[in-house]
């Protein structure tokens, strides 16, 4: 028997039949492709976060609670009594946490295009996932085919990554609303941008039993970490829990999130300027599109820290390699199709990495 007929004969079809999530070398190029803080801290922030870790009880094992973490989180995020606080190994395990909790039969909701890993840690784990398509004039919610679709499949997990990723916009806040009466089972807001959003569901906790709110310090500037975590009613968050993996927050990634904690006001500037940035690219990108309008880009507005952006129809893939032809890598949304035909979307980067990518775009343009 050989080891692929040895796969095939244990592992689940679901898994057989997926692809790897791929991640791009990035290697030599201006890497804007991950929604990645393209800034690093300053010297003397450096050595003080050196010193923080230099008694670091390696040969222990970590707080498997990460209880003055977590107590760190609750007192930033203003979350109150009664509700509790889950931290995974980034946003990943805590969809994973959750999706591995449900029985079998269980539906999986998300609008689409969304995050990709929705979809993907659903099928692996043999759920029903059901994506509901954007209106596409809008990338809005179609709220009556979401309304619809819980009302048929009674979902246990709904996913609504609010800015949405990759389209970058803020769903209507009462399209969210109405989903949140309407459901049956959880709701999860993922709010991995919320640094660059200016709003957020994380005060409305009280008003429904049935959300949680996801957050992570990946976009913040903190991705190496990968630190993520899950805030709702104390009795769900406890059920989960059960079933997260023990020591599962490193010793090291604690203490440096706490860190990090104590000096926010960094992280608030270089927020600051990734939205002054984004402001800037976004005005660039529609420049382009009055230049030549009949072979110009069209640009949507973002809420979050990179830009969704339409070429002219059958052009994605030729200005993707072009663009990295001369050492700009962003992120190629043409093969998944549906909405995203023809759809190139950028991170947000330093002004200098900004300015390469503008002018990578543009000879690609003409070329």
């Amino acid at each position: 028997m050989t080891t692929q007929s040895l796969a095939n004969s244990l592992f689940r079809p679901e898994v057989l039949a997926l692809s790897a999530y791929h991640v791009a070398d990035a290697q030599g190029f201006i890497k804007l492709d991950a929604m990645e803080n393209p800034y690093t801290w300053p010297e003397n922030i450096k050595s003080a976060w050196l010193e923080s870790l230099r008694d670091s009880p390696l040969n222990r094992y970590p707080d498997p609670e990460a209880k003055q973490l977590s107590t760190l989180l609750k007192q930033q995020n203003g979350v109150s009594d009664g509700y509790s606080i889950l931290l995974g190994n980034g946003s990943d395990e805590l969809i994973q946490l959750l999706l591995m909790a449900l029985p079998p039969s269980a539906s999986v909701l998300a609008p689409a295009p969304g995050f990709v890993m929705y979809k993907q840690i659903s099928v692996s784990l043999g759920l029903n996932y059901l994506a509901v398509p954007l209106l596409a004039d809008s990338f809005e919610l179609d709220l009556p085919a979401m309304l619809a679709a819980i009302s048929e499949h009674q979902p246990a997990v709904i996913f609504i990554a609010y800015p949405n990723n990759p389209t970058g916009n803020l769903f209507d806040t009462s399209a969210i609303n109405s989903i949140l009466a309407a459901a049956q089972g959880l709701v999860v807001i993922d709010e991995a941008y919320a640094p660059f959003a200016n709003d957020s569901f994380m005060d409305k906790l009280s008003d429904y039993p049935n959300l949680l709110v996801m957050r992570t310090v990946s976009k913040l500037g903190l991705a190496g970490l990968r630190l993520g975590y899950l805030v709702g009613d104390s009795g769900i968050i406890g059920q989960l829990n059960k079933i997260r993996l023990p020591y599962n927050i490193n010793c090291l990634t604690q203490l440096t999130v706490e860190f990090a904690l104590a000096h926010q006001e960094l992280f608030e500037q270089q927020t600051a300027a990734i939205c002054a940035e984004r402001t800037r690219v976004l005005t660039a990108l529609n420049a382009l599109n009055a230049l030549n309008a009949l072979n110009g880009i069209t640009a949507f507005p973002s809420a979050a820290n990179f830009i969704l952006f339409k070429t002219p129809h059958g052009q994605a893939d030729a200005l993707f390699n072009g663009i990295k032809q001369q050492g700009v890598l962003i992120k190629n949304l043409n093969p998944q199709g549906g909405l995203l035909t023809d759809c190139l979307r950028v991170t947000v980067g330093t002004p200098e990495e900004n300015t390469a990518f503008l002018n990578a775009l543009t000879k690609s343009l003409a070329a």
